[in-house]
């Protein structure tokens, strides 16, 4: 299975809704796309939605924490959001949560960085 990415501006913040399988084969191409539109928008938050993603290892956990280094050097914030349980595990194992906040929907992260 592949990956399939669908981003979204909403003002300054950025939502990336990822589904099917973050790895080492796909790690890449995503990394590639969201850093183009956190430099084309100027964007300063990100949003990511994880509800359709089903699997994910650590490339992806890597390309997660790069995009966290990117937005925080801009003083902005990341939120995910709609997490799928095994995915919200390998989170919780990785002490991601210590830095990036869990929302339980896509709506309360975009009121959470005011941009609802």
């Amino acid at each position: 299975m592949s990956l399939t990415v669908d981003l979204e501006v909403k003002q300054e913040a950025l939502c990336i809704r990822l589904a099917g399988e973050l790895d080492h084969h796909t790690a890449e191409y995503l990394r590639e796309k969201v850093t183009a539109a956190i430099e084309k928008h100027q964007i300063i938050h990100l949003i990511l939605n994880l509800e359709k993603l089903t699997f994910m290892d650590s490339s992806g956990l890597g390309v997660i924490l790069g995009r966290y280094k990117q937005i925080k050097l801009k003083h902005g914030e990341m939120v995910v959001c709609a997490i799928s349980p095994p995915v919200k595990r390998l989170f919780e194992m990785s002490g991601l949560f210590k830095i990036v906040k869990l929302e339980t929907s896509e709506q309360f992260a975009l009121e959470r960085l005011g941009v609802a």
